[in-house]
């Protein structure tokens, strides 16, 4: 199946895995700024589009052209995935997901969640203004819970928690040819 992953990546987390999902999918990697310019026809060729993003405060950032351009992609298999810094098993991933797409949205696209990690070094200035903004109002918190507290220990600092299996579930949504 002839696929095209489109991504945007701010710290390089996002891009670790469209890398890996490229490779293991021999998939067309473009940045969602070189996508945008590309006319329609450039993606009739692609039987699967997969659109990766980092995630920032519950939402997959700039996923709003993917989704847009989705209307008109039904016929082919279509993804999308954000990277942040919560596990996995985080309960808010699944909020997250849920928030991702609407109900009609849903019968034509699939979400996933892949960990990553922070990376102060490379965040921009507002990224780094709003994390630090809610580590504060986390660190003020009056009888904070015990995630509320791993949470805060998490992310005051920068690391990194990707790992290739993460993909899994995205190629085998790709590979099975189940639109659901």
């Amino acid at each position: 199946m002839k696929t095209l992953i489109i991504y945007t990546s701010q710290t390089g987390f996002t891009k670790k895995y469209v890398e890996w999902l490229a490779e293991r999918m021999k998939a067309d990697l473009i940045d969602l700024k070189d996508a945008k310019k590309k006319d329609a026809k450039f993606f009739n060729d692609y039987q699967a589009i997969v659109y990766g993003g980092w995630a920032m405060a519950g939402n997959l950032v700039k996923s709003k052209w993917f989704l847009d351009k989705s209307i008109s992609w039904k016929d082919k298999r279509l993804a999308m995935f954000c990277v942040g810094g919560s596990p996995n098993d985080n309960p808010d991933v699944e909020t997250a997901l849920k928030n991702m797409l609407n109900d009609e949205q849903r019968k034509y696209i699939k979400a996933f969640y892949c960990q990553g990690g922070f990376n102060y070094e490379k965040m921009n200035g507002p990224s780094k203004l709003a994390i630090k903004v809610f580590v504060s109002t986390l660190k003020k918190k009056k009888d904070p819970t015990e995630e509320e507290k791993k949470m805060v220990e998490m992310i005051s600092s920068s690391y990194d928690i990707s790992d290739i299996k993460f993909i899994e579930p995205i190629v085998e949504y790709l590979e099975s040819g189940d639109k659901k």
